[in-house]
C-alpha cells in the first residue's frame, strides 16, 4: 500500500555529512542583541551534525542544539549600520565583501515569540552559510535524538576539562576521566540507571528460552513476522533474506552468526527500526503536480507574536515561521503616517503595535527558501487608500525580491479558463502575491477616484497614523452570501473581522498578482462553470465549516482545480485555533493557522508538515485530486481505492519521562476523518512514582477500522499525574510501521526531545470485514486451512455414516479361536467384530491401522468429497447472492441520486422564475 512502505529496509536517507572545515572550525566574532561586548570566537559543528558550539579564548564551550536553531539564519546589515560602536568593534570600516554574506544569527527559544538572539560574524564571505545549511539539514533527519547526542553534549560541555562529572547525566556526584568516557560506558551507565526486564522477556519468547541468543534464522523469523509491514507489496519490498540480516548483526553484534539479548536491544534503538520509515522525512512526494493538489503549510496574521487585539507585531516572526517551513504568509498592510508615506503593517482598529513594510518584505526574502525552495504565497490583506503608497509597495516587492518574484504567468500555463496551476516544482524559487486584481478593462482615473473616495473616510487615532474607516455596507456586502440574511451577514462580519474591507488595488499592486487571485465566492456551481483555476477564495472557519455541513463533495470537487484559504474567525481574539483536520478531510489548501499559539491544532499542523523534508507541501490522496473520482469527508465505508487499515497500539514501557519521581500516564487518540477521529481514545493507568522506566502490562488499544489511513494521524502523549504534559508524537497512520519500536517524545513544538520514548507493540494491517475473516484466512495461510477442512470432515464423518455404507475392514483370522465360527462370519463389519471379540471365548488382536491407511477407506473418501462438494456450492450460491445485492444496491442508490438531481433541478428553475417575477 502506498504510503506504507517501506517496513524493514535500510536507511535510504542520506546521512548528515559535516565538512571538515566546520569539524575544525572557523573564525568569528560573536555578540548578543543585549551587550555590545565583541567576543573573537571558533565556531564549529560536532561531526554528527547534533551541535553548533564555539570555543572563546578562554576555552570555554558553549554549545546550541539543533532543535534550537532550527530559526536560525543570517540577519541583515540594518541593525549594525545603526549602531557606531558596533561598527567600530568590527572594524567594519576597512572590511572587505557584503556584511550580509559574512553573518550568522542564532535565535533561540521554546517557541516563536520567547527567542533570544546571538550573532556571529565571519572573516570571510560565504562562511556563515555553511554551518547552517548544515544544521537544516540534520534537523531532518533527527527524529529522536537519543545517548549518541548526550555523549557528544557532554563532550563538548566538559572540552576544558580532564574529568566529568556524572551529575550532569545521572544525578550523582562523581567524576570520571574524559578519554574513558567512551559510548559503549555511556551504554552501560544508561542500561544500570534504566533496567530493561521487558525486552529480556520479549528476547525469551521469539526464541532465546535455552540459549542466550538468538540465531541468524530467528532473528530474520522475527524480523520478516513481526517487524516487517505486512501492507507491503512483498514483490517490491521483499521480506529479508538471511545474508541481509547477517549483515545487521555485524553491525550490532560482535559474534557471528547470532545476536545477544545486548545486541537485540541496540537493534531496537537502531536507525533500522523507527517507527517511521526515514525516508518519510526526506522531500519523497511528486512535486509535479498542479498547486492545487498539495496541502500548503499557511500562517494568519504572521505579524502578532500574542493576542489579536494587543501586543506586539514583530518582523521576526516572519523569519521564524518562514524558517519552520511555512510557505504561505499574511500581511495586513494599512497606509503608514502622513510625515514619511511608508506603508506599515499592522491589525487594524487594535491596539497591536505597527512595523515597517519594507522591513517584512526584506526579512521574507532573507528567509523565504532557507529551509524550503518551493513556492512562498504572500497573502495581502491590503487597506493602503493611498496611491502612493500602494505604488511604493509593489517597487518595494520588486526591487527587494528581483527575480524571485512572479511577475507574469508562465508560458506554459496561461491565465485561461480550464488550465490548471504550475506545479511546486515549475515554481521553485519564486515567489506569488495574492492580493486583488483590476479588470484589464478598468481605467486608471477610476482607480484613483475609488482611493481617493476611501482616504476621504479615513481616521486617525491617538498616534497620529491616519487608517481608513471599513464602510459598514462594503464590509456586509463582502461578507454575506446572497442566501444571507442580515443577522448571518452581521454574525460573519464580526467573524472576517477587516478582510472584507480591503483597499481598491491599483494598477502597480495589481500587475504583481497572476496564479493567486482572490474573488469573493458566490458558489462552488459558479466557480465549476467559470473553470479559471488562478481564481481562489478565502473562508472565515464558520463560512467553511458552512459550506462543508452543506455541499461537502462539491467542497472537495473546488479544491481539485482552486485553492481555498481558510482563517480563524475574529472572535479568536486570544489567538487559538481551530482544528485544521476538518478542512483537509475537504481537501483545502491554504489552512491558516496562529503560529504564534502552539496548542493542539497547531501541534497537528507542525506534525502534518514535518513529513516530505518539511517542504510545506503535502501531496494530497490521489481520490482529492483525480476529477473521475468523488468524495464525501463525512463518508462511513471505505473510499473507493483505498484500503483501510486496522491499528493496534500496545504501549509497554517508558525510558527517562523525567528526572522528578512522579507518577506518569499515556495517551493515545487518532485524528482524521469524523469516523476515523476518536479523541482520548485510551489511556494507561498512572505509574507509581517512577518516571525512569515504568511498564504498563495492559491491553492494546485496537483501531478496527480506519476508513482512510492517509489522512489520518496517531498521537501518543505522555502526562505526569498531575496532568502535566511531557512530551508527545504525531505519526501519520499510512506510514506507521509494525512491531515493537521506540518512539522519540517531541516537546509542543515539535522539537525532538533528547531522551525521553515510549517502547510499544504495534500491528497494522489492511482491514477486513468481520464476514470475510475465514476467506482471508485461507488465502493467507492455505495449509492450515486445508488441514482444518480435513479435520472437520473426519468429526462430520462419524454423524453422516449410513447403515448401508459399510466400511471394509481387513480379514480378521479366528484360526486360532477354540471352536467352530460359521462361514458367514469370516469377513464381518468392524462393529460387529468389537462385539463378537468382547464375548468371544479367546480374545484376539486387530492389527494398527496408520492415518493414511484410515484416510485410504471408502467412507471417508466419499464423505470427503461430499463435504468438498457441498461448501464449493454453498461459496457459489454466496458470491452470487453478494453480486446480486451490490447490483440491487447500485440500482437503487443511482435511481435515488437521478431523482435527487432531477428535483433539484425542477426547484432551481421554479426558484428564478419566481426571481424573474418579482
Amino acid at each position: 500500500m502506498a504510503g506504507a512502505q517501506p517496513g524493514v529496509h535500510a536507511l535510504q536517507l542520506k546521512p548528515v555529512s559535516v565538512p571538515e572545515s566546520l569539524r575544525k572550525g572557523s573564525k568569528f566574532m560573536k555578540w548578543d542583541d543585549d551587550s555590545t561586548a565583541v567576543t573573537p570566537v571558533t565556531l564549529r559543528v560536532d561531526p554528527q551534525g547534533y551541535f553548533l558550539y564555539w570555543i572563546d579564548q578562554n576555552k570555554v564551550s558553549d554549545a546550541y542544539t539543533p532543535s534550537l536553531i532550527e530559526k536560525g539564519g543570517t540577519k541583515t546589515s540594518v541593525d549594525i549600520n545603526k549602531d557606531a560602536k558596533l561598527r567600530e568593534l568590527l572594524d567594519m570600516g576597512n572590511m572587505v565583501g557584503r556584511i550580509e554574506n559574512k553573518m550568522l544569527t542564532v535565535v533561540s527559544g521554546p517557541d516563536m515569540v520567547n527567542i533570544t538572539y546571538l550573532n556571529f560574524m565571519a572573516f570571510q564571505e560565504d562562511v556563515a552559510k555553511v554551518p547552517f545549511i548544515c544544521l537544516v539539514s540534520r534537523l531532518k533527519v533527527c527524529p529522536w535524538l537519543g545517548i549518541r547526542y548526550i555523549l557528544i553534549q557532554l563532550l563538548i560541555c566538559f572540552n576544558a576539562f580532564s574529568l566529568i562529572s556524572l551529575t550532569f547525566c545521572l544525578l550523582q556526584n562523581d567524576l570520571i576521566p574524559k578519554e574513558d568516557f567512551t559510548l559503549e560506558l555511556y551504554k552501560i551507565f544508561l542500561s544500570n540507571i534504566c533496567p530493561r526486564p521487558e525486552i529480556d522477556t520479549i528476547f525469551s519468547e521469539i526464541g532465546a528460552k535455552s540459549r542466550p541468543y538468538l540465531t541468524v534464522e530467528q532473528l530474520t523469523d522475527f524480523i520478516n513476522n513481526k517487524q516487517r509491514d505486512p501492507r507491503l507489496n512483498e514483490i517490491l519490498y521483499p521480506p529479508l533474506k538471511t545474508e541481509q540480516v547477517e549483515l545487521l548483526i555485524e553491525k550490532y553484534e560482535p559474534n557471528v552468526r547470532q545476536i545477544s539479548v545486548e545486541g537485540f536491544t541496540r537493534y531496537l534503538s537502531g536507525d533500522e527500526n523507527s517507527v517511521v520509515p526515514p525516508e518519510k522525512l526526506d522531500q519523497n512526494e511528486d512535486m509535479a503536480l498542479p498547486l492545487s493538489h498539495y496541502f500548503i503549510n499557511s500562517s494568519h496574521n504572521t505579524y502578532l507574536s500574542a493576542g489579536q487585539l494587543a501586543g506586539n507585531s514583530s518582523v521576526e516572526m516572519y523569519r521564524q515561521v518562514l524558517l519552520s517551513g511555512c510557505r504561505c504568509v499574511e500581511l495586513d498592510c494599512w497606509k503608514g503616517r502622513a510625515t514619511d508615506e511608508e506603508p506599515v503593517i499592522t491589525h487594524g482598529f487594535t491596539m497591536t503595535t505597527e512595523i515597517s513594510f519594507k522591513e517584512v518584505i526584506e526579512a521574507i526574502a532573507e528567509c523565504a527558501f532557507k529551509t524550503s525552495p518551493y513556492p512562498v504565497i504572500l497573502s495581502f490583506e491590503n487597506h493602503v487608500d493611498s496611491p502612493k503608497q500602494q505604488a511604493k509597495m509593489a517597487e518595494y516587492c520588486r526591487s527587494i525580491f528581483g527575480d524571485a518574484l512572479l511577475t507574469e504567468p508562465l508560458e506554459k500555463y496561461p491565465l485561461e479558463p480550464g488550465m490548471p496551476l504550475p506545479s511546486p516544482q515549475e515554481l521553485m524559487g519564486k515567489i506569488l502575491i495574492k492580493n486583488k486584481k483590476n479588470s484589464p478593462k478598468s481605467p486608471e482615473d477610476n482607480t484613483k477616484k475609488k482611493l481617493s473616495d476611501q482616504a476621504c473616510s479615513t481616521l486617525t487615532d491617538s498616534s497620529g497614523v491616519l487608517e481608513p474607516s471599513p464602510n459598514p455596507g462594503e464590509v456586509e456586502a463582502e461578507s454575506e452570501d446572497e442566501e444571507d440574511d442580515d443577522d448571518d451577514g452581521k454574525k460573519s462580519s464580526m467573524d472576517e473581522g477587516t478582510a472584507g474591507s480591503e483597499a481598491f488595488a491599483t494598477e502597480e499592486m495589481s500587475n504583481l498578482v497572476n496564479y493567486i487571485q482572490p474573488v469573493k465566492f458566490h458558489s462552488f456551481e459558479a466557480s465549476k462553470k467559470v473553470g479559471r483555476s488562478y481564481q481562489m477564495s478565502s473562508f472565515v472557519e464558520t463560512k467553511g465549516l458552512e459550506q462543508l455541513t452543506k455541499s461537502p463533495v462539491e467542497f472537495v470537487e473546488y479544491n481539485k482545480l482552486q485553492l481555498s484559504r481558510i482563517y480563524p474567525k475574529g472572535t479568536r481574539v486570544d489567538s487559538s485555533n481551530y482544528m485544521p483536520q476538518v478542512f483537509w478531510n475537504a481537501g483545502c489548501q491554504l489552512v491558516a493557522l496562529n503560529f504564534q499559539t502552539i496548542d493542539l491544532p497547531m501541534q497537528l499542523n507542525l506534525g502534518m508538515y514535518e513529513y516530505n523534508g518539511k517542504s510545506g507541501y503535502r501531496l494530497k490522496p490521489e481520490f482529492m485530486r483525480r476529477p473521475d473520482k468523488h468524495f464525501d469527508p463525512f463518508t462511513e465505508n471505505t473510499v473507493d481505492g483505498i484500503v483501510a487499515n486496522t491499528l493496534s497500539v500496545k504501549i509497554i514501557s517508558g525510558q527517562f519521562l523525567s528526572d522528578k519521581k512522579v507518577g506518569t500516564y499515556v495517551e493515545i487518540e487518532m485524528f482524521g476523518l469524523p469516523v476515523d477521529t476518536r479523541r482520548k481514545a485510551f489511556r494507561t493507568k498512572t505509574s507509581q512514582g517512577n518516571a525512569v522506566n515504568p511498564v504498563w502490562e495492559e491491553e492494546a488499544i485496537t483501531f478496527k477500522k480506519v476508513v482512510l489511513p492517509t489522512l489520518a494521524s496517531l498521537r501518543i502523549a505522555v502526562f505526569e499525574e498531575g496532568g502535566k504534559f511531557i512530551g508527545h508524537r504525531i505519526i501519520p497512520v499510512s506510514a506507521i510501521r509494525p512491531g515493537y519500536r521506540y518512539i522519540g517524545l517531541r516537546n509542543e513544538k515539535n522539537q525532538a526531545l533528547t531522551l525521553p520514548a515510549l517502547f510499544v507493540y504495534v500491528e497494522v494491517k489492511d482491514y477486513v470485514p468481520d464476514t470475510f475473516a475465514d476467506v482471508i484466512e485461507a488465502l493467507s495461510n492455505p495449509i492450515r486451512y486445508v488441514n482444518l477442512m480435513e479435520q472437520r470432515a473426519k468429526q462430520l464423518a462419524a454423524l453422516t455414516l449410513e447403515e448401508e455404507e459399510e466400511v471394509d475392514c481387513k480379514e480378521v483370522n479366528l484360526q486360532t479361536l477354540s471352536g467352530p465360527v460359521p462361514e458367514s462370519s469370516e469377513r464381518l463389519t468392524c462393529s460387529y467384530v468389537t462385539v463378537h471379540i468382547g464375548v468371544a471365548l479367546v480374545p484376539t488382536e486387530v492389527a494398527a491401522q496408520t492415518v493414511e491407511e484410515l484416510k485410504q477407506q471408502k467412507a471417508f473418501v466419499k464423505e470427503q468429497r461430499k463435504q468438498y462438494k457441498e461448501m464449493k456450492e454453498l461459496m457459489k450460491k454466496h458470491n452470487k447472492k453478494t453480486t446480486d445485492m451490490i447490483k440491487e444496491h447500485s440500482a437503487r442508490y443511482n435511481e435515488f441520486h437521478n431523482d435527487y438531481l432531477r428535483r433539484r433541478a425542477i426547484l432551481q428553475k421554479s426558484v428564478k422564475r419566481d426571481g424573474k417575477k418579482r
